[in-house]
């Protein structure tokens, strides 16, 4: 097979590696990323697949990733699969890495991906009795171990992590400067991402951490977008004249982010359409007056049930967050729209005296289904009437 490389993996020498839990439970395994030690959040993602994405996900900053699905790595990796431009993962745990990487597209193996992005990763553990202990005892403490192997040594080491309360991460991971985003969405046809040239309403993006997706959903969409950093002040922002305003996916705890929850007041009061995805989702409900808490083990996966509650629909989404709104505390400016049937926790919010909603879930996927990618509809209609009405006036 010309796309196959049976030799992409790199077996020769396998070397032992152990994950550590906070509570002390070991689990042995072998090394197949990077040599280190690492620590973090472990949480478990039930995404069949999709492994690139994840590993490129801004949001997974200072978390370790099991993922349930026991092959990882049969299709490779490639240039194009990237969600970011560098990986923030804090380590990798799969069950099996197979031998044999096959694509059309492949161009590197998930062990070279791994080696490359400097990514610790384990193989050859129970992950479906690790992902028990998680849905049992909550996302927890882990330290993931390949060098000067001490089973104690690395349970201090997980216990030492911090945690991800109060961290306010968003201001890591975004970008240093604002910039254009001119990539819409993938051609597969072309093998290549097509172009957005036909630019009708201006939007500028808060970078929390966002995914490439999302920005080539929204150029898809006719957007001309400013990506700028988290902390961008609002007099900044509205000084460029946007028809939108996005609120972008990122990590962390979203009550962290003090400067995001006060320039979304401000712009609230703007009256300039305002959508939010995620950590956005979670800052929108928290400049409205609302709280956030710390979920058992989070959401993280690409089949999550999540209903409408307005017309009763069910949508299959993608989902990524540690943190949820509170809806023991949504005040009156506030409607949830969405809700997961998983664990009925909130998943839509809008605001009921000006245009501004956001989800929780993540409706650009990569990975994951489609179902929710019409929930940017109503974001582009607000502005196109927005414009319309602006006509008509002028």
């Amino acid at each position: 097979m010309s796309n196959s490389k049976l030799d992409s993996v790199l077996f020769a020498g396998q070397k032992k590696a152990i994950l550590a839990l906070e509570d002390g439970t070991i689990f042995n395994g072998i090394s197949i990323g990077y040599e280190g030690n690492s620590t973090g959040e472990i949480v478990f993602n039930t995404a069949m697949s999709g492994y690139q994405e994840i590993l490129s996900d801004p949001s997974y900053a200072e978390q370790i990733v099991t993922l349930t699905y026991p092959h990882i790595g049969n299709t490779g990796c490639n240039s194009s699969d990237n969600e970011s431009a560098q990986t923030h993962v804090k380590g990798l745990v799969i069950k099996d890495l197979p031998k044999l990487a096959s694509s059309w597209r492949f161009q590197e193996s998930l062990q070279q991906y791994l080696i490359k992005n400097k990514i610790v990763a384990i193989a050859d553990l129970d992950t479906r009795e690790l992902t028990k202990i998680l849905r049992t005892k909550g996302a927890m403490k882990a330290c993931i171990m390949t060098q000067n192997i001490e089973e104690l040594d690395a349970i201090e080491q997980a216990n030492n992590f911090s945690g991800l309360e109060n961290m306010d991460l968003a201001i890591k991971v975004t970008c240093a400067k604002p910039y254009q985003w001119q990539q819409a969405e993938f051609d597969l046809s072309a093998n290549d991402f097509s172009e957005n040239n036909d630019k009708k309403y201006k939007v500028v993006c808060y970078d929390y951490g966002v995914k490439y997706n999302i920005l080539r959903i929204l150029a898809s969409l006719n957007c001309d977008i400013t990506v700028v950093p988290a902390d961008t002040s609002t007099k900044e922002v509205l000084a460029m004249q946007p028809d939108g305003i996005f609120l972008s996916n990122g990590p962390g705890d979203p009550a962290a982010c003090g400067y995001a929850i006060q320039s979304t007041r401000e712009i609230l009061q703007s009256g300039i359409p305002l959508f939010g995805i995620c950590l956005g989702h979670q800052i929108l409900a928290l400049a409205s007056g609302a709280k956030t808490t710390k979920m058992k083990f989070g959401h993280h996966g690409a089949n999550h049930p999540v209903q409408d509650l307005e017309t009763t629909e069910v949508m299959i989404t993608s989902q990524n967050h540690g943190f949820a709104v509170d809806e023991s505390n949504i005040p009156d400016n506030l409607q949830v729209t969405h809700k997961s049937l998983f664990d009925d926790s909130v998943q839509g919010i809008k605001r009921t005296d000006c245009f501004a909603y956001s989800f929780q879930g993540h409706p650009e996927a990569s990975p994951g289904p489609h179902d929710a990618k019409k929930l940017f509809l109503p974001f582009i209609q607000k502005m196109k009437d927005n414009k319309k009405q602006e006509s008509s006036n002028a």
